[in-house]
């Protein structure tokens, strides 16, 4: 977190203890609070404070303007179709699964080898039964910036009764998101992603979009989210924000600078590795990178334990053994897809973090190539007793996964 993220969330969490919903001097406070948290980060997003819905972060948001959009959509009869792209984050992806399974006509449209999407394709799911159309602002793994002007271009021409939902959740520290989806309806963040505290979140509603609420009871968030507010996450997230936007320009320049380092290092030190995703469309603090001949979830268990905190795939689907559905979805062979891993960098990072991914990195990876190329006891036995006396065996049979 951004102290001073933590210095405005920390008296809302040890003194100022009111319920917004309240009537009493304590909870006006924590409703004084809350509506100016409310009202700074709906203008850093372009919009309104009477927009801006407060949730518990970027899947709850996803999940509000997908199915809350669509079902409102169906209930008034205007239209069944959902559009969404191959490589949306799973809390895009999961709510679209259910909708079709409730019914609705679903479609993904495909992306390209650089991991951008396919606006031609695009253009042939749309129709007047199109209701929501929902492409992220940046991907979440490998941080491509799509089209999203010209999206929602096509959307109005092609789909008039759609609303337009982004995913903006990755977007926010790299990109001015009130400029970026200024003519989107529905637009997703997530504090933790630009310093703020994990599990607060916001879903800017613009156009008075109708949407069915997920949560009900007491009626708080203008009836699309019931429950007490978190006030505490709501005053970090608008001091989170308010540094990012004021810091964005310098630190853009700052962090691409350390990416461009790790990048150039890498590539210097190790042979065989490549880049996923169009480095032209990457946000700085992105790089994606496959290193072939390797296991990415051997790989990051031996970089954590000497302090190089990596990911493969997205951090929802951490474990996972089948490739990412990002990287599927851009056409990347499966060996390439299960030989990468995310670095990712951000405002704390620091030129000393990466002299230790280089100093790291290289040293691993041809540790698991060397052990990669070494046969295990058991095949060396397994070996032995499969190959003909005199026999020279099958050179393929040399090769075995990293132990």
């Amino acid at each position: 977190m951004r102290p001073e993220a933590l210095e405005a969330m920390t008296p809302f969490l040890a003194g100022s203890y009111g319920n917004p919903s309240g009537g009493h001097a304590a909870a006006r406070a924590a409703k004084t609070a809350l509506e100016i948290a409310r009202e700074e980060v709906a203008a850093a997003l372009g919009g309104q404070p009477d927009e801006l819905v407060f949730t518990a972060g970027g899947t709850e948001s996803d999940n509000l303007a997908v199915l809350g959009a669509a079902r409102a959509a169906r209930a008034a009869d205007r239209g069944d179709g959902v559009v969404t792209t191959a490589f949306e984050h799973k809390g895009v992806l999961a709510p679209c699964d259910r909708l079709e399974r409730e019914g609705l006509r679903v479609q993904r449209v495909p992306v390209s080898a650089g991991g951008v999407v396919d606006l031609d394709a695009l253009v042939e799911t749309l129709d007047e039964r199109t209701v929501v159309v929902s492409v992220m602002l940046v991907n979440n793994e490998v941080g491509t910036i799509q089209p999203l002007d010209e999206v929602v271009r096509l959307v109005r021409a092609h789909a008039p009764n759609a609303v337009v939902h982004t995913d903006a959740v990755q977007g926010v520290p790299w990109l001015d998101v009130a400029t970026a989806a200024a003519a989107v309806d529905l637009v997703t963040i997530s504090a933790h992603k630009f310093g703020g505290p994990k599990g607060a979140g916001a879903l800017l509603v613009r156009n008075k979009v109708p949407l069915e609420s997920l949560i009900e009871g007491g009626g708080q968030e203008r009836g699309l989210r019931a429950g007490t507010v978190n006030v505490a996450g709501a005053v970090a997230t608008a001091a989170a924000l308010r540094v990012t936007v004021a810091t964005r320009d310098e630190e853009l320049t700052r962090v691409a600078g350390l990416r461009d380092r790790l990048a150039g290092g890498i590539t210097a030190a190790i042979p065989d590795c490549s880049f996923n995703g169009d480095a032209a469309r990457k946000v700085e603090g992105n790089l994606h990178v496959a290193f072939g001949g390797v296991e990415a979830e051997t790989l990051l268990v031996a970089l954590d334990r000497r302090g190089v905190l990596a990911a493969a795939g997205s951090s929802c689907s951490s474990g996972a053994t089948e490739p990412s559905h990002v990287l599927a979805a851009m056409g990347v062979p499966r060996d390439q897809a299960l030989a990468s891993i995310r670095l990712s960098l951000g405002f704390a990072s620091t030129d000393a973090d990466v002299d230790h991914a280089l100093a790291v990195i290289p040293d691993v990876v041809a540790q698991l190539r060397h052990e990669g190329r070494r046969p295990s006891r058991a095949r060396e036995l397994a070996g032995a007793a499969s190959v003909p006396k005199g026999g020279a065996g099958n050179p393929g049979d040399e090769r075995a996964r990293p132990e």
